[in-house]
């Protein structure tokens, strides 16, 4: 009868969640990750609705606003916009590190904090969840779990492919997250420094992935600086030592440049450092540069990727050098 239809509707979405549930704990989640919101997570990865069979379960690519809309459309339940970084924190997160699932497998170069993230399911992973319920189950469990460090490690092994590799001007290597405006946060290391601080000491590069990807803590002590790790640290800290500069850059793509307030605020923030400070903001192109010239700090200065051997100096007292107001006392 009609009027049953909105209970049947309930009870296999009651049902379906149930075995979500206890297939994320056979695949070894704790109570967190196998939470209800978890298990909409996964059935919004695999387009599973309540009354399709797990046999039919696919792969689609999907962001966490989709994922928020399929669980609203499909079971009911819905969440508020801000959530986002809940779902994000709560369950992608842990399903990615896992192996579960894989973060942008269509443009592994895409930046981690894209707005443009996706996820998909893993394939290993789907052959598995479409046996849930029958009588394959345990024994594919069994092979799956044996397999997932392995699976992990292919997974890793790919998204380093994707990474971005960065020599230091001390010969050592760090690997930086893919995309963003990191190939600019390259250029800044192995070309800038070599042209204008030549025998600088890299002391801090951060990356969307770990904001402490490169840090000299001991450098940074002995010029009488302290980070705290809640700061707005700019993107890469150089001490050119021959002349005791303290370059401090912002690698712009997108926002961000040294205008005014944030010379401010890195003064503040550098206030009692033993070396001169130098504000730098670097970009890719002259085009990239545009809409931000009129923004650019007074007594700072512009690198430009593709040309450089050059430099911008707004203000032109000097040659890349500290302002008055920004010597050691």
């Amino acid at each position: 009868m009609p009027a049953d239809k909105p209970s049947r509707l309930a009870e296999s979405r009651k049902r379906r969640l149930a075995e979500t549930s206890a297939a994320l704990t056979a695949l070894q989640f704790g109570p967190k990750q196998r939470n209800e919101t978890a298990a909409y997570t996964l059935l919004a990865l695999l387009d599973l609705r309540p009354n399709v069979s797990w046999a039919d379960a696919q792969a689609p690519l999907r962001g966490v606003t989709p994922v928020i809309d399929f669980i609203a459309e499909a079971y009911g339940v819905r969440y508020a916009p801000n959530t986002r970084e809940t779902i994000r924190d709560d369950a992608v997160k842990f399903f990615v590190e896992a192996g579960l699932l894989l973060r942008n497998p269509d443009d592994p170069k895409r930046p981690t904090n894209s707005g443009k993230t996706v996820y998909q399911i893993e394939p290993a992973a789907l052959a598995l969840l479409r046996k849930v319920g029958t009588l394959d189950w345990p024994l594919a469990l069994q092979k799956y779990l044996a397999s997932r460090e392995s699976i992990k490690h292919e997974i890793a092994r790919k998204r380093d492919l994707a990474r971005v590799p960065v020599k230091l001007p001390d010969g050592s290597k760090v690997a930086l997250s893919p995309g963003g405006q990191n190939p600019l946060i390259k250029a800044i290391i192995e070309q800038f420094c070599p042209a204008f601080a030549p025998g600088g000491v890299v002391i801090y590069i951060g990356d969307t992935e770990n904001k402490f990807v490169h840090l000299e803590t001991a450098e940074l002590t002995s010029l009488g600086v302290t980070l705290d790790s809640a700061a707005k640290i700019p993107d890469v800290i150089v001490h050119y030592t021959k002349k005791n500069w303290l370059l401090l850059i912002e690698a712009v793509t997108s926002a961000g440049p040294v205008d005014g307030k944030r010379r401010k605020e890195l003064k503040e923030l550098f206030a009692g450092c033993k070396a001169g400070l130098v504000f730098v903001t670097a970009f890719e192109t002259r085009r990239s540069m545009q809409s931000f010239l009129s923004h650019i700090a007074w007594e700072s200065e512009v690198w430009i990727a593709e040309d450089p051997d050059h430099m911008i100096h707004f203000n032109g007292e000097r040659f890349l050098g500290p302002y008055p107001d920004v010597l050691p006392k």
